[in-house]
């Protein structure tokens, strides 16, 4: 069974989707909400457990229905593969609690469409070839359209129809990529990939390059990278509380899948391919985090604050990858997984606070109070430490850690002023919020809601992780480390017969 647990991420919520469009549970929210939640644990587990594996061996490799590459799906368990898997694991199954508190009954097919969400997702994080990342990139995706305009609403199926559009012009630039790819290569497996960029005969070099730079602006569309991002923060800002708080982790695919191209295969072995997006992503993630210190400045919601807070989480992001050296991706890692379970989190306060406020929502408005000031002000001031940076939490140690990544020479000059500042930018953003929601306020509160124990207790378990990833960060930095290597370094080739077979078919 151990052998085949890599492959659990993808089958159980594909066969949860299923079985929740059919009869007994069609229709049967209780059931849906009981029977997701299984599949939520379990998918837990399952990370957990390939977390250790990764830990413990090698990069692993299954091969679906034992059909071997280039003809097979390939799946591959690594360090950085484990530590996405459970991160989604643990955001899923915080922002599931979440939506049985009443959100799941908004709009139809919530939960089968999650699931089918999460399938996606795990798929894209497990998948050893570009083309299956296509298939899950359009899983997720397809999920993803319905998910944006649950519940309805003006705003949102505007929203919904702009990200339809943009994601359907970057899933064409997807494929134009892939058979450039494929032309060029003879395969689209990542690690076969690797190892043939360096060999490629000099004709083939320009449209390898076009292939791969093709590939960093659908990437890119999916990381918010600029001038790719202008659609982020009004999606996430009008869509369902739930749903905005599971999307915090899908610019972060974007941001795997060039970690998983562009370092991987179009990195330091490329040959004449070696770090081709390099020269672009400078100027664009400075310029992607300059861009989310504006907006963010700007916000005039705390779901629109939180949306930008995820653009600049993507700048910092992007800027680990330009610098393109172990200890950055180490760093960039350890800040991504802090970044997406705060954002989250933040979603889901604002959430409750526009239950809480009336009309006025999460607005910032003087308005009344909400019926829970001290627990949604103290669970918003948890947050508002964690996203600024202030110790004794885990943002204040991923901003170090990416401080030091940057060095002390024409890098750090670059890298420093803009973090630093949007911390600053943060910490006057949370001041003006904190100060607009829960003390600048008139008259008495009017709403009779309250939270609900099962959306609090979503909040504040992705709030623990915060202290957890301090508490346990030097484990956490040295598993960051150790996955950064093993990205940066060559990996296992396929095997000879394998190769072969792709030269005939090339």
């Amino acid at each position: 069974m151990l052998q085949h647990l890599i492959f659990f991420p993808v089958l159980l919520p594909l066969l949860a989707g299923i079985f929740l469009l059919l009869p007994p549970l069609q229709g049967h929210v209780q059931r849906q909400r009981v029977a997701v939640f299984m599949v939520n644990t379990l998918l837990l587990m399952s990370a957990v457990l390939l977390f250790q594996q990764s830990v413990q061996h090698e990069p692993q490799m299954y091969m679906m229905g034992n059909w071997q590459a280039p003809f097979g799906i390939a799946l591959v368990n690594d360090k950085l593969a484990a530590i996405m898997l459970l991160l989604s694991a643990v955001l899923g199954f915080a922002v599931h609690l979440y939506a049985c508190a009443g959100d799941d009954q908004r709009g139809p097919f919530f939960h089968p469409l999650f699931m089918f969400q999460l399938m996606g997702i795990n798929g894209a994080f497990l998948t050893g070839d570009v083309f299956n990342l296509f298939v899950f990139f359009e899983i997720l995706l397809i999920a993803s359209y319905s998910l944006l305009i649950h519940g309805g609403g003006k705003h949102r199926t505007q929203a919904a129809v702009h990200y339809v559009l943009l994601n359907l012009v970057g899933s064409a630039f997807f494929l134009f990529g892939l058979g450039i790819i494929y032309a060029t290569f003879g395969t689209l497996n990542l690690a076969d990939m690797a190892h043939k960029a360096a060999q490629l005969n000099s004709e083939d070099i320009a449209l390898a390059k076009a292939g791969g730079m093709l590939l960093l602006v659908v990437f890119g569309l999916k990381a918010a990278l600029l001038p790719l991002h202008f659609w982020l923060p009004r999606t996430y800002a009008h869509t369902s509380t739930p749903v905005a708080a599971l999307f915090a982790i899908m610019t972060k695919v974007g941001i795997y899948s060039i970690w998983r191209v562009h370092t991987a295969v179009f990195g330091e072995y490329g040959g004449e391919l070696a770090n081709i997006a390099i020269s672009w992503l400078w100027p664009l993630a400075l310029a992607t985090l300059v861009a989310g210190i504006i907006a963010l400045l700007a916000s005039q919601t705390l779901k629109m604050l939180a949306a930008n807070l995820v653009v600049v989480s993507a700048g910092s992001l992007l800027l680990t990858i330009a610098l393109n050296t172990p200890q950055a991706t180490a760093a960039g890692l350890y800040y991504l997984i802090h970044s997406t379970l705060m954002a989250a989190a933040l979603f889901l306060i604002a959430g409750l606070v526009q239950e809480q406020r009336g009309q006025a929502q999460d607005r910032f408005v003087r308005s009344r109070p909400v019926n829970q000031p001290a627990l949604l002000g103290g669970l918003f001031f948890i947050a508002a430490l964690a996203l600024i940076g202030m110790p004794p939490l885990s943002g204040f140690v991923g901003k170090i850690m990416l401080l030091q990544a940057a060095g002390h020479g024409a890098d750090a000059a670059w890298i420093w002023p803009p973090l630093l500042i949007s911390g600053l930018a943060a910490l006057i953003m949370f001041s003006r919020a904190g100060t607009t929601l829960f003390w600048r306020v008139q008259g008495v509160s009017q709403s009779q809601t309250v939270a609900h124990p099962l959306q609090i207790t979503a909040v504040i378990l992705l709030l623990l992780t915060s202290p957890l990833m301090v508490i346990w960060g030097g484990d956490l930095a040295d598993m960051t480390m150790a996955a950064a290597n093993e990205l940066h370094r060559l990996p296992q080739p396929l095997t000879p017969a394998v190769s072969a077979v792709q030269e005939v078919l090339k």
